[in-house]
């Protein structure tokens, strides 16, 4: 059988973790248990429509409450055992954001912080860095995830030959040569390349409120999401997004936005979203002495480049070779969660990975939650951490993608394991 790819994470071949068994990989077992990547706790910040009820609160802000939730999910009040925090930021003010979130968290000087940015892959990358370092030989307990406050993020600008400001609204991801169209473009791109109708694309984010909306109801969300004080007195526990007024007949209204005659329009593309998440990376050995019952394992990660134009079907190249690299297809695996962008992309990926959209983002997705750019990466594992413990099914395998801007993408393969 093949081995995994060369880079392809931390999956390489090792002696069989206790108690553990993924069928159908094409490796006989994971890393030894010191140096095995796993993710014993996860939680988010409710996500909030950008300039709305976080509107106040600068990435920070928005994470330190974050990793104060996690630490003591970990059982760890002081953060003494923390080895570094691996945050993942797009469109912030620079500096290092982990570093000063941790500190407004309250942890203890001695831990550092480091800022991770592939744009709307940062928060995923971030998860993988830090479990590469535990799979190095790192040891010790990470804090890694993303965070965006689109409502603070400073004013960008270039320099004239006379030293004027010459404002722009996003970064160049890609030499014009290659083309360096606008996220709305480049889904119309997929959307006509891949032959996905206004109708998939319409149902598809009107089925993305419909169950994100029955999860928050049903309380599938509380147990995730870090209330914040938001500021004047106010608090935001709930995500805003979800809008329980969409229904066929007004999706079927909206016009296209990003080309005439297209098919992508505001009803079947996301909104931009305030946010934080986060989760706790260690070691096996690690997690069992602090007690965790729990788990995601980190099984192998994937970072792949597309043509800039096609930018929205970067995750299923990254995750097309790395579901390969272990001897796998998508029906393999239980457990599915993609950035959704754009309908017309996420759409297009599945289709290309051969993935039943009825069978993924089972509570919604970003169509209905929102994208917080550098965070989104990091909700999709929270989220896939949470419906792994509500059907604990030892083995299952789990699939994180995000499709990145520049023409790329990044995928990460979980497995659920019990630790104890």
């Amino acid at each position: 059988m093949a081995e995994p790819r060369a880079g392809s994470g931390p999956a390489a071949p090792g002696r069989p973790i206790r108690g553990t068994s993924f069928p159908g990989l094409s490796f006989p077992g994971l890393l030894p248990e010191d140096r095995q990547p796993v993710i014993i706790a996860a939680r988010r910040t409710p996500l909030c429509r950008a300039n709305g009820a976080l509107k106040k609160l600068r990435a920070h802000e928005l994470l330190a409450p974050v990793l104060r939730s996690l630490l003591a999910d970990a059982g760890d009040g002081t953060g003494e055992s923390v080895t570094d925090v691996v945050i993942g930021n797009a469109v912030g003010g620079g500096g290092n954001v982990a570093r000063l979130a941790a500190l407004e968290a309250g942890l203890p000087v001695t831990v550092p912080g480091v800022t991770v940015d592939r744009q709307c892959g940062s928060g995923l990358d971030a998860i993988v860095l830090a479990s590469r370092l535990v799979a190095a030989g790192g040891g010790g307990l990470y804090l890694a995830g993303g965070v965006e406050s689109i409502s603070t993020a400073p004013l960008r600008a270039h320099r004239n030959d006379d030293g004027s400001p010459d404002f722009y609204s996003r970064a160049q991801f890609a030499p014009l040569s290659f083309g360096d169209p606008d996220m709305g473009v480049a889904a119309e791109n997929v959307a006509a390349r891949f032959g996905i109708s206004r109708e998939r694309q319409d149902a598809f984010a009107l089925r993305s409120h419909q169950r994100a909306l029955a999860a928050a109801a049903a309380g599938t969300f509380d147990a995730e999401i870090v209330p914040l004080a938001a500021g004047s007195g106010e608090s935001a526990a709930a995500d805003d997004g979800p809008r329980p007024s969409l229904g066929p007949a007004l999706m079927a209204r909206f016009p296209p936005v990003f080309a005439s005659g297209g098919t992508v329009t505001a009803g079947n593309s996301c909104f931009d979203a305030d946010g934080a998440a986060a989760v706790v990376v260690t070691s096996m050995e690690r997690a069992r002495q602090l007690g965790a019952a729990d788990g995601l394992l980190v099984l192998g990660t994937d970072t792949a480049g597309v043509a800039p134009q096609l930018l929205g079907i970067g995750a299923a190249a990254a995750a097309e070779r790395l579901l390969a690299a272990h001897g796998l297809s998508a029906a393999d695996v239980g457990l599915v969660e993609f950035n959704e962008a754009f309908a017309a992309q996420t759409l297009a990926c599945f289709d290309q990975l051969g993935i039943d959209p009825d069978q993924a983002n089972l509570d919604g997705g970003a169509l209905a939650l929102g994208h917080a750019y550098g965070a989104s990466g990091a909700v999709l594992v929270t989220r896939l951490l949470a419906q792994a413990r509500r059907s604990p099914e030892p083995g299952q395998l789990a699939l994180a993608m995000i499709s990145i801007a520049g023409g790329m993408g990044t995928a990460a393969l979980l497995g659920y394991a019990r630790l104890t």
